[in-house]
């Protein structure tokens, strides 16, 4: 596997569909070595959820859709959160990606949680936001939260994530 570099990601972002499209601003979340994805909506996990080896036993909690204040900023508590970004991501066949919180984030005792996002996926994703800092953390709707890298594959899929989240939030 080969890590994307900038030129080849903006490469990618002229296919169709783009590696990744509804960016906010494209000439800043472009990094060297990935794309910064940005904070659409933070949600509270209501009950439990489960999983197994069958999938038909999995059952997701449910959500409730925190609202930000009027000037965008969203107060939050020590815990966790279920997060969606703005962004759509469009992996074709010969491309996985993995992400990591900013810095920033981190240096305030707030986490980041993701997983793989598999080649041939499509969606707009959601990851777990974890706030450790024992006085909370302060968040802006938009803020741009974690850098989404690029992999090529040493060969092509020979078939796309098919799993129920694709095409989610879109």
């Amino acid at each position: 596997m080969t890590m994307l570099s900038k030129p080849e990601l903006i490469e990618q972002l002229n296919n169709s569909p783009p590696l990744v499209e509804q960016m906010i601003d494209s000439t800043i979340q472009i990094q060297p070595n990935g794309i910064e994805m940005t904070l659409q909506s933070v949600h509270a996990l209501q009950g439990t959820g489960s999983v197994a080896f069958d999938n038909s036993e999995r059952k997701l909690p449910g959500t409730r859709k925190l609202e930000f204040q009027p000037d965008g900023w969203l107060n939050l508590k020590p815990g966790i959160y279920k997060i969606i970004y703005n962004e759509i991501v469009n992996l074709p066949l010969e491309i996985a990606a993995i992400a990591r919180p900013r810095s920033s984030l981190l240096r305030c005792g707030v986490i980041l949680e993701t997983a793989v996002w598999d080649a041939g996926y499509s969606g707009r994703s959601e990851s777990l936001l974890i706030v450790h800092n024992p006085q909370g953390f302060k968040i802006k709707h938009n803020a741009r939260i974690v850098q989404l890298i690029f992999f090529t594959l040493t060969s092509q899929a020979s078939e796309g994530y098919s799993g129920i989240y694709q095409n989610e939030n879109k």
